[in-house]
């Protein structure tokens, strides 16, 4: 195998492991954040708000590290392409969401991971997948069905146009981690990230003014506490780090574990919300692990 081949198929050691899991943690909580801000700041304005924050904390922090982001390093083309499926991914999630319900949404965007594994078919050739990580793939996603539930045929057109969305949520998601792996490995993690935040911003803003988002009065406390935990830890840092670790390691086996997030999710709505516990939850969790054990190690070097 060549030094490119193992660099992209590098599966993930035991640090790598326990950050995405922190990541996925931070993540899980994230969506409980969004929740809890929503009745004060509009969903299109709460995601551009929290772009534009966190450009202004990654910008600074290069600043303070020296990192240069406006160096020609023939990385313009690929990271406004990265720009552009981040911010799709998000004004289909949000759009969607107004269609189709939560449950439904979490199922089809979690679709992710195995658009990246088909993806990377194509344009990372060297990054396959063997029979038993295909499997523990799918134990992952039926974790994920324990957990939620299968998903019974949409009746009404909306709903179907909902969920419609949230799959091109999936693609864009993949996209984004595909262009990433393929095209901006040269490039600091922060300046991948400032792509994405300043073409969505863009994104997020136009959609904000077409669905006619306005803040009545001033967020409370609460909401502006779960907007800066979005902005100032999930943006600026976690996904930072997330696309660091995107050039690192396999994009395949990396993705495998975003399917922690959702079930970190259910776990934060149930400490912070009150939401239920269903008696299924830890059988999905240890669903959800076993296949990532088998992601990890079948195929390993």
């Amino acid at each position: 195998m060549s030094a490119t081949a193992s660099h992209v198929t590098r599966p993930l050691d035991a640090l790598a492991a326990g950050v995405v899991v922190v990541l996925c943690l931070s993540w899980g909580f994230n969506q409980v954040a969004v929740k809890l801000a929503l009745p004060e700041i509009p969903p299109y304005t709460q995601a551009m708000i929290r772009s534009i924050g966190a450009t202004v904390l990654v910008a600074g922090w290069c600043k303070l590290r020296g990192i240069p982001i406006f160096s020609r390093d023939g990385s313009l083309m690929a990271g406004i392409a990265a720009g552009i499926g981040f911010g799709l991914e998000f004004v289909f999630v949000f759009q969607g969401l107004v269609y189709t319900t939560a449950t439904r949404a979490v199922l089809f965007i979690y679709l992710a991971p195995f658009f990246v594994v088909l993806g990377t078919r194509i344009f990372l050739p060297a990054d396959r997948f063997s029979k038993f990580q295909w499997l523990g793939l799918g134990l992952s996603f039926a974790g994920m069905l324990l957990a939620f539930g299968l998903p019974t045929p949409a009746l009404d057109p909306r709903q179907m146009l909902g969920d419609v969305m949230m799959v091109a949520a999936a693609v864009a998601w993949a996209f984004t981690t595909l262009v990433i792996k393929a095209k901006l490995t040269r490039i600091s993690s922060e300046k991948v990230m400032l792509y994405q935040l300043v073409v969505s911003v863009v994104m997020l803003g136009f959609c904000a003014v077409v669905a006619g988002e306005r803040m009545t009065h001033m967020p409370s406390a609460l909401a502006l506490g779960a907007l800066a935990y979005q902005t100032i830890w999930v943006v600026s840092v976690t996904f930072v780090i997330w696309f660091a670790l995107v050039v690192r390691y396999s994009a395949n086996r990396l993705s495998a574990f975003t399917f922690l997030t959702p079930l970190f999710g259910v776990a934060a709505g149930h400490l912070v919300l009150n939401e239920p516990l269903t008696p299924a939850f830890g059988a999905a969790v240890a669903l959800v692990a076993a296949g990532l054990v088998l992601v990890n190690r079948a195929g390993k070097a």
